[in-house]
């Protein structure tokens, strides 16, 4: 039997996704204890919502970002397919809640990787991948960023703030690339703003998916073929405003541009 915190949160983050609005703050008693109640609840809040799975994300892929995260891993939260995009995309920015982007690659799954006793290595995940894309996240929370922020795992049980993914044309050959030292530039209406590398930022796309992979293995879940896997920021975060037109220059790769209208 699911406790009773357990169904008041997810009830309630269901209800804000639904409704497209943010909370300050979160009463001591709903607050996950742990980070398996937190991902247990996620699951709680997509069958409520009852919206078609798309995918994954993952974030805090680094030590530094962990750090601000007040974590000690990366982290990960269910992608819906009402918010995933093709470049060139545009958002209503009412409908958004305090978003952020950032430039990630976004890999699509050709192949399942199940549940199993023993760990995935990259060389088996890299095998499963379909193609990798440029892409922007438009992460959302909705818990609003002030003085009552709530304990980093009330975000896990929201998803880990996932909002929408943004995506540009899959690279050509993209296992003889080089991926990794890729700069990345992101561009508000035509200024530099936010630049980076996947190594920088996470060394290499695949990197965090196989730790997803292996994560989802070890929670029963697993990875499917034709899901999506958005695998962190390259460039950092940056809050968009409404009326704005945000690009995200790949260089040889590409770019995914998302205009955030007013």
């Amino acid at each position: 039997m699911v406790a009773q915190p357990e169904q008041h949160l997810a009830i309630l983050l269901a209800e804000l996704r639904r409704e497209g609005r943010q909370q300050s703050g979160l009463v001591e008693a709903l607050v996950p204890p742990d980070q398996d109640t937190a991902y247990r609840i996620a699951t709680q809040v997509a069958a409520s919502l009852g919206w078609a799975h798309a995918g994954w994300k993952v974030a805090a892929t680094k030590t530094e970002m962990q750090r601000a995260l007040r974590t000690n891993s990366p982290i990960y939260g269910r992608v819906f397919a009402p918010f995933v995009y093709r470049s060139p995309a545009a958002l209503t920015f009412a409908t958004l809640v305090h978003p952020i982007a950032e430039c990630e690659y976004v890999i699509e799954l050709g192949a399942d990787l199940p549940p199993r006793s023993r760990p995935y290595t990259q060389a088996e995940v890299r095998e499963a991948v379909k193609s990798i894309s440029p892409g922007i996240e438009v992460a959302q929370c909705r818990f609003t960023t002030d003085a009552n922020f709530p304990p980093l795992t009330a975000i896990l049980a929201d998803g880990s703030g996932s909002g929408c993914v943004v995506m540009g044309e899959p690279i050509p050959a993209w296992q003889d690339r080089n991926i990794a030292d890729q700069e990345i530039v992101l561009r508000v209406d035509g200024t530099d703003r936010r630049r980076g590398s996947a190594r920088e930022a996470l060394e290499h796309p695949l990197v965090p998916l196989t730790w997803l992979a292996n994560e989802l293995s070890r929670t029963g879940i697993g990875l499917r073929a034709g899901e999506i896997f958005s695998s962190g920021t390259c460039t950092g975060m940056l809050r968009a405003r409404p009326g704005e037109t945000h690009v995200a220059d790949f260089g040889a790769f590409g770019e995914v541009r998302v205009d955030f209208s007013s």
